[in-house]
């Protein structure tokens, strides 16, 4: 097998040749078909997550086909289409996993965080973590519903049920959440850099019934927002566009700190909520509902071997939607 290495943080990959894994007991080898660009695998390549395993694979939004099984594992088959998402492993044994809290686990295991994950020609995973897919749609447009989309969708269900959702950061996450809340029949402000016109028109392409700059504030008063941007100086811009009662949604696993803001702010009960991974039933409903949704993904696709390009890419914000590596 081959594969996109980090061999040292704030270093660029290196492609690298290994020898073929086996899966153990539970596990499953997955031949990959493609693997989704996140920014978290940026936060990973930069060192702002706190003790990355490395040398390690990054990514986390794998889609490929079955083609080793491990020892007990039925509930899967050679050659059925998988995805595999960044929560890659749990306990099952900690208080958060015996009360159906998985995501909090206290002994986790995240696919390209800390253990090898999708930048590559094939990965080892547990096969309670490979999601079954069904045939329809292609390998790259899946991909980026591993992340962007399971993680925007509990950003959604912790959200509530309010009808006027502000979309801070209208990236790979967004551009997905976008059309989802429209099909829940709600109303999407979209909040991008200010001054970027081509975002703006890419979000009111995709249903958002106003898109400016994160320094305005929207027409209406939100009933919710939701912050992918990992600006922490978001916060309480999300705060001022709130009505009485309404949440702001942190999504991202990273985020630069929040400023001091008056409690006025908070007053009349707001809420500042943050997610944490997600769950297998978050997985299972989700990709379950996704034909019914009719989601479409904006895609920009690399070579396996152009990977730090693709995360140069990213960073820079060179690219709509969400970038995919093709092995």
């Amino acid at each position: 097998m081959h594969a996109m290495m980090l061999n040292a943080l704030h270093q660029p990959l290196d492609y690298i040749e290994l020898v073929d894994r086996h899966p153990g007991p539970g596990q499953v080898r997955v031949a990959i078909a493609a693997c989704g660009v996140c920014r978290t695998d940026l936060h990973v390549v930069d060192g702002e997550l706190p003790h990355p395993q490395v040398p390690i694979i990054p990514g986390h939004e794998i889609i490929g086909r079955v083609d080793a099984l491990g020892d007990g594992v039925r509930a899967l088959h050679i050659g059925q289409r998988v995805g595999i998402p960044w929560l890659g492993h749990t306990c099952g044994t900690c208080p958060y996993c015996r009360a159906g809290r998985e995501n909090l686990c206290d002994h986790p295991l995240f696919t390209g965080y800390t253990r090898d994950g999708g930048f590559a020609t094939a990965t080892i995973v547990d096969a309670a973590y490979a999601f079954p897919l069904g045939d329809a749609g292609s390998d790259a447009s899946l991909a980026p519903l591993l992340c962007a989309g399971l993680i925007g969708w509990r950003s959604l269900k912790i959200a509530g049920d309010g009808k006027k959702l502000g979309l801070y950061g209208f990236g790979a996450a967004a551009h997905i959440v976008a059309q989802i809340a429209r099909w829940q029949g709600r109303t999407v402000y979209a909040f991008t850099r200010p001054g970027d016109a081509a975002t703006q028109a890419f979000a009111r392409s995709l249903g958002a019934v106003w898109a400016g700059g994160s320094d305005e504030m929207p027409p209406d008063a939100l009933d919710a927002a939701i912050i992918f941007a990992t600006a922490g100086d978001l916060v309480p811009a999300a705060l001022r566009a709130l009505r009485k009662g309404g949440r702001v949604v942190c999504a991202g696993i990273h985020m630069s700190d929040i400023p001091a803001f008056p409690y006025s702010l908070l007053w009349e009960e707001r809420q500042i909520l943050s997610v944490a991974n997600l769950t297998r039933q978050d997985g299972l409903e989700f990709l379950r509902l996704v034909p019914e949704i009719g989601i479409i993904t904006r895609t920009t696709t690399y070579r396996l071997t152009e990977a730090n390009q693709a995360l140069a890419d990213l960073r820079a914000g060179r690219f709509e939607g969400a970038a995919v590596l093709i092995p």
